[in-house]
């Protein structure tokens, strides 16, 4: 180990390898074979494929983020209303088993669970002669968004570059050959589809029109239509009913557009037809490298925001299966580098403004029934997709998810109303492209509904990283929607007084001490949530100089929530009623929501509760699903205990199968729950961006949680709250060296630094007195927390700090050095 050390700072002391030295690529030694998990993902947030890179009989499976099974409908439940006093009576009086009861029959949904994102079909391109090849090498370029797939047959090398053009919205892969007339291949659509037809057009245009399924009572309504249509040089073409048969070419370059007649979640009046004419008619004309120029130009403009590198080793002369294989017993940061980024690759890949969110699965998925539905599960998945959108420099492909809110607002206002009486809006755990409210899934799941409350607070998010006063105004219809559900839907707890949610539950989670119901009355995380929902409503009302007398209403309700509570067990509670097992090592730990992604529990505000909620975390260990440990590197890195976290990434990045009982990654570095679902890509993307950067708190707390082995390194072009940006910074035996930051808004800056810094000018930064004067950075003070008489809870010690003030103004760039 001694020695290893000693390598490693000879390593560090020589500058290590640069990220812009280290291609970000994903490569492989053998095809994807028959395995989709193998396969590599291109999209453009409206169309997605995954590339198999097979080489006699080559696949591309294709998405569209518009191909959903069923079409326009409602399933709130009526009945919910009349038995909504009954089901709340039998909770407060430990009746749990009888109020789960009743709400199956009462309250859970009679119609529609939700539909299903069904895929498109396959592009199968097949080469006669090509059993047999030498020299094989499959890629994804994440700094491009291209994939290649390179390889030898009879001394001819043969090429295939494909991606999804952003600016051109089609499909493109590029076939070709180092030797003139070698190109000879076969192309045809499938589908999985029962109501499809496959043809070729008197223009050699391959076609597929496809009708998605009925599901669960509803009638599915949404058309397809795929257009493929080849471009040769050298050799001819021909067709047959169903296939376009290339030969003797020297390249082929084929376009794939897809379109459905999906306009709006209530409108299914378009021409599909029309529409993938159209994509193609616009891109076909175009030039092989004008196109793909436009497309990694688009790209770029995103992904090149963030630059980050944490040292080179010669791991990364690896394939990245072989990585994967080794990364939990050898030191590869640039491992941690390339999944840091992949997340970012996925989400601007699978999120584009305009577009559907990313789902379960982003837009790749192959299963006509796939796990879930791959629809939106929003007591966190959908959630955990868009935590690295503000903070990695992605603010704009937020808009999706901003959007579907936007629609569940209108749609979830008859939910709140019919099922409830209520005023305002809601949703419960889960929804779809057709923005469903109902509560579907059983008792155990889909009873919960604070869907609404938790996706609001991604609204206000992005006008603190924004200060888009304009947009603010825009969205105050809806937090205020949101918070108005809870200002009728609350309701007094007998025992204990306060103001709760009821029924409610702590998603997917149940005590054995409730009778193993997860019916329940004001749950920690239900608590959290709508002390969020208000308290973003009241600064959003004071923002925005109006709607006072609804603010004040909303400070007396909140001052009647209940307080978070730490039991005897040294935990953070997860119900009112101290009932927590410490052997319980469920995968959701929702009433951690308080440390992140919401700031209510604090290591410098509410010490107690911050030392519990390690307790919690320790309790529950670190092994789970795959988004499960996303979501655990997050809260590792707000504990500010970087080798936690540090775990929490090897943990995830192992291999699926090794972690017994958990989830891992498949080879195309998918995070596995398993099955594969996107969300832990995303999640531990935002955490790695909590170990280096944070400002949630009253300050830009710069490495709060470096683990030891990222000793050095550097990163650009984060985001903070308040408009401020992490032009750069460097890091050298864990001390920051430098750090620049542009003010995008101007208003105090104030930064919680390991280490003292001073201007470039050399001014000694003023160290940080009182309150932080900027209004982004604006905190509420939590009620204090009620703790067990059996509870020996103890603040935890904390690394020092150091906290300072910078006045800057708007546009300007402030460079700072060490002392």
């Amino acid at each position: 180990m001694k020695r290893f050390y000693i390598v490693l700072l000879l390593f560090l002391a020589n500058g290590g390898f640069s990220q812009e030295r280290q291609k970000l690529t994903l490569w492989y030694k053998q095809p994807a074979g028959n395995t989709w998990e193998n396969a590599l993902p291109i999209g453009n947030g409206f169309l997605g494929a995954m590339v198999y890179g097979n080489v006699e009989k080559e696949t591309i499976q294709l998405n569209e983020h518009t191909v959903w099974s069923g079409s326009p409908n409602r399933n709130d439940n009526p009945d919910a209303l009349a038995a909504l006093p009954i089901v709340r009576k039998l909770i407060f009086e430990g009746k749990y088993k009888e109020a789960e009861k009743l709400t199956n029959q009462s309250i859970v949904t009679k119609k529609s669970h939700g539909q299903m994102f069904q895929p498109v079909g396959n592009l199968h391109l097949t080469f006669e002669g090509h059993q047999q090849f030498s020299n094989y090498r499959r890629e994804l370029d994440i700094e491009k968004a291209v994939t290649t797939t390179t390889y030898a047959v009879g001394g001819v090398t043969y090429t295939r570059e494909a991606f999804v053009s952003f600016p051109d919205r089609v499909i493109v892969v590029r076939l070709t050959a180092d030797k003139a007339n070698s190109l000879s291949f076969s192309a045809t659509y499938s589908s999985p589809h029962a109501k499809k037809s496959i043809a070729v057009t008197p223009n050699k245009e391959l076609t597929l029109a496809a009708t998605t399924a009925d599901h669960e009572g509803v009638k599915g309504l949404v058309r397809l239509k795929g257009i493929a249509k080849i471009k040769i040089e050298g050799g001819n073409m021909s067709t047959t009913d169903t296939s376009v048969v290339v030969k003797n070419a020297n390249t082929a370059t084929i376009f794939i557009s897809i379109a459905t007649n999906f306009n709006k979640y209530d409108d299914i009046s378009g021409d599909e037809n029309k529409r993938a004419s159209e994509y193609l008619n616009k891109a076909f004309p175009k030039a092989y490298p004008v196109i793909l120029k436009g497309h990694i130009a688009a790209y770029q403009r995103y992904f090149n925001r963030v630059k980050l590198d944490l040292g080179t080793t010669d791991a990364v002369k690896l394939p990245t299966d072989e990585r994967l294989k080794n990364f939990n017993k050898s030191y590869d940061p640039h491992f941690v580098t390339l999944y840091y980024q992949y997340g970012r690759y996925l989400l601007i890949s699978s999120s584009q403004p305009g577009g559907q969110p990313a789902n379960l699965q982003g837009i790749w998925n192959n299963k006509l029934r796939p796990a879930w539905d791959s629809k939106y599960t929003i007591n966190i998945n959908t959630e955990m997709n868009y935590w690295p959108a503000e903070k990695t420099n992605l603010s704009a492909l937020h808009e999706p998810l901003l959007k579907l809110i936007k629609e569940l607002s209108e749609t979830g206002k008859e939910t709140a109303k019919v099922m409830y009486g209520a005023k305002g809006w809601m949703a419960h755990h889960n929804t779809d492209i057709w923005r469903i409210n109902g509560p579907v899934d059983g008792a155990f799941w889909g009873v919960w509904n604070a869907g609404g409350g938790w996706l609001s607070q991604h609204l206000w998010e992005h006008y603190l990283y924004n200060g888009d006063k304009k947009y603010l105004a825009s969205v105050y219809p809806i937090l205020k929607g949101a918070a108005t559900f809870y200002v009728d839907f609350l309701v007094e707890h007998p025992k204990y007084h306060w103001l709760v949610v009821a029924p409610a539950n702590s998603p997917e989670n149940a005590p054995a001490a409730h009778e193993g119901s997860s019916i329940d009355a004001g749950t920690t995380m239900d608590n959290q949530i709508v002390y969020d929902v208000f308290s973003s409503t009241i600064r959003a009302a004071e923002v925005l100089g109006s709607d006072l007398a609804f603010v004040d209403s909303l400070k007396q309700i909140r001052s009647k929530l209940a307080p978070m509570h730490i039991g005897k067990h040294n935990q953070l509670q997860e119900w009112l009623d101290d009932v927590d097992d410490p052997n319980d090592h469920h995968r959701h730990i929702s009433h951690l929501y308080g440390l992140f992604p919401s700031n209510q529990i604090s290591a410098y505000r509410t010490p107690e509760l911050f030392a519990a909620a390690k307790n919690t975390l320790l309790q529950r260990s670190d092994v789970s699903t795959g988004w499960s440990m996303g979501w655990k590197v997050n809260w590792w890195a707000k504990m500010q205990d970087g080798n936690h976290a540090y775990k929490l990434i090897q943990n995830q990045l192992t291999p699926l199968g090794i972690n017994a009982d958990g989830g891992g990654t498949y080879n195309n570095l998918f995070d596995a729950h398993p099955p594969f679902q996107i969300d832990g890509n995303f999640g531990c993307t935002s955490g790695i961006t909590e170990m280096l950067m944070q400002s949630a708190e009253d300050a830009i707390h710069l490495l709060p949680a470096l683990p030891d082995v990222w000793t050095a390194g550097s990163i650009r072009g984060l985001r903070a709250k308040g408009g401020f940006e992490i032009v750069a910074m460097e890091w050298k035996d864990a001390k920051l060296v430098k750090l620049v930051v542009k003010s995008n808004l101007g208003g105090n800056l104030r930064l919680r630094l390991p280490n003292k810094l001073q201007l470039s000018t050399g001014v000694t930064l003023a160290k940080a007195q009182g309150k932080n004067t900027n209004p982004f950075y604006q905190l509420e003070e939590i009620p204090k927390p009620i703790i067990s008489e059996k509870s020996t809870i103890q603040p935890l010690e904390l690394k020092e700090t150091f906290l300072f003030d910078v006045a800057t103004q708007k546009g300007k760039v402030y460079t700072f050095s060490v002392k």
